[in-house]
């Protein structure tokens, strides 16, 4: 037997020769191996006669037709039915030899075991399969996470009207929160934050934050000695390597004369800003306050106000200010389009601002890079 015989006999491939009605007249030893069968015993049958039932539809149907139209066949998946029963996956290439007058006289096709390849694409889809399971399991438990370091409603006094919104980054879960709570009959506590960093740790910061701050006030009310205590209890789980440290407003509100007096104090926080009754929007000056956990002696900065019948401030997080908008690098309120904003919109109520932020959130699309909560209080006209 020369080389070439014997390379076709034994080559790593099936090969086979067959009339252009699908006779074989040729067959190699590998492909006859497989099959559980000769070469001799093989040769006079059809070539669908070694694919299983569904193969030899396929190939009458479809595979046929283009072998007859395109002179070829690539990479065709099909199973062989051997003689035991069994079945053998497999790639089918095939191409026409024509005459000289063009006229086509024999199909050669060539059958390349696809088991390894299988499996190995059965593997990768199993772990994608598990990969997606996976990341489906850790968004729900993400999720579930964010729900809880937000209050399940808002404790809200007569005579006051809330709404709020918490809109996730998609990066992972973050700290951004704010909750509203009574401390006496005619007082209630209100706080928005930011804690800086993503996931786990941010998250386990956030609610620590969240009882320190009510747990303190129902202690001493004043802001200032809340932020002071919140930054006691940061200092405690901070180290070199991880310092814990947030922006945060938080206040009180004190009801009487049909309105409500609000004292608050800022952590760093960008201020909050108060829509009037009159149609004047503008910003508290609380600027200046250091970001609660940076230093054990920090400097915070209140103030005081009334919100009078038809009057709504505004809490919010920097995830707001800083969407991105258009091209480039320009961010929503670097010309200060949250207060142009805000003044189309005064006079207004919570309920009717918290759903124009969420309007104007979702029309950023994937400009908004940070979590943002708001929360926005107001006294019915």
């Amino acid at each position: 037997m020369t080389d070439i015989e014997e390379l076709w006999e034994n080559g790593p491939n099936g090969q086979l020769a067959a009339t252009t009605d699908g006779q074989i007249v040729m067959v190699n030893a590998t492909l006859a191996s497989w099959l559980g069968s000769t070469p001799k015993a093989l040769r006079g049958k059809q070539i669908v006669d070694l694919f299983t039932v569904g193969g030899r539809i396929h190939f009458e149907t479809h595979f046929a037709p283009m072998l007859t139209m395109s002179g070829q066949l690539d990479e065709i998946s099909v199973e062989l039915l051997t003689a035991d029963g069994s079945r053998r996956p497999v790639f089918l290439s095939a191409n026409v030899k024509t005459d000289d007058d063009g006229r086509p006289v024999l199909l050669r096709v060539a059958i390349q075991d696809a088991r390894d390849r299988r499996s190995y694409e059965r593997a990768l889809l199993d772990e994608r399969q598990r990969a997606e399971s996976e990341q489906a399991r850790a968004q729900s438990l993400a999720d579930t996470l964010r729900r809880s370091l937000l209050p399940p409603s808002l404790s809200v006094p007569e005579g006051l009207v809330a709404a709020g919104h918490s809109q996730p980054s998609v990066q992972d879960i973050g700290g951004d929160f704010y909750d509203l709570f009574p401390l006496s009959p005619n007082m209630s506590g209100f706080f928005l934050g930011d804690v800086c960093g993503k996931g786990p740790e941010a998250a386990s910061i956030t609610s620590l934050m969240r009882y320190t701050m009510r747990t303190a006030a129902v202690v001493d009310p004043d802001p200032i000695t809340v932020l002071h205590r919140l930054n006691s209890v940061l200092a405690q789980e901070s180290d070199d390597e991880t310092p814990r440290f947030c922006t945060v407003v938080f206040g009180t509100l004190t009801q009487g004369d049909g309105g409500f007096v609000v004292r608050l104090a800022s952590g760093g926080h960008p201020p909050p800003l108060l829509l009037e009754n009159s149609g004047e929007a503008s910003y508290l000056d609380i600027t200046g306050g250091m970001a609660v956990g940076l230093t054990d002696r920090p400097k915070f900065v209140d103030a005081s106000l009334r919100l009078a019948p038809g009057d709504t401030m505004l809490l919010y997080s920097d995830g707001l200010t800083e969407a991105r908008v258009g091209e480039g690098i320009h961010r929503f309120d670097d010309d200060g389009a949250l207060r142009r904003f805000a003044t189309a919109l005064a006079p207004t109520t919570p309920d009717v601002l918290i759903d124009e932020i969420r309007e104007l959130l979702v029309s950023f699309g994937s400009g908004v890079e940070d979590d943002t909560a708001v929360l926005a209080l107001g006294v019915p006209r």
